[in-house]
């Protein structure tokens, strides 16, 4: 088992770190994450009742979280120009990227998006999140 372990890390060490070593049930599994990061996708549907200006404070204040939370790697944003009428009263795109998984798991629980999703909460109808990996 340790040698194992040993020969993974030094896999690891010659991909340049590359390889995520992923063990579930003693069993080992290569992903290869070189090049890739991972788009975590945010929907917004707000209530009927939330102000242009509260929306505004809102978009504002999501496009700050990546200069308070440092495992942001790239963030973007726009809201719904689709001519196809099939957004389901989802009206705003939030684009956050990661390098890791870890990444996202440290922005998760951080205090400026647990901050933020309190200022969200009240003018939310619906919300919809989609995480996947793509190439860089």
């Amino acid at each position: 088992m340790k040698k194992v372990l040993i020969v993974g890390l030094g896999v690891w060490l010659v991909m340049g770190g590359c390889m995520n070593i992923q063990v579930k049930e003693n069993q080992f599994k290569q992903v290869d994450r070189c090049g890739q990061v991972l788009r975590h996708v945010v929907l917004f549907a707000f209530k009927a009742d939330s102000s242009p200006s509260d929306i505004r404070k809102i978009e504002n204040d999501f496009a700050a979280l990546p200069s308070k939370v440092e495992t942001v790697y790239d963030f973007e944003w726009g809201t719904d120009v689709s001519v196809e009428n099939l957004a389901q009263g989802y009206t705003h795109c939030f684009v956050v990227t990661f390098r890791s998984e870890e990444g996202r798991a440290d922005y998760l629980p951080h205090p400026a998006h647990q901050e933020f999703g309190a200022l969200l909460k009240p003018h939310l109808e619906k919300v919809l999140v989609v995480d996947y990996w793509t190439k860089e």
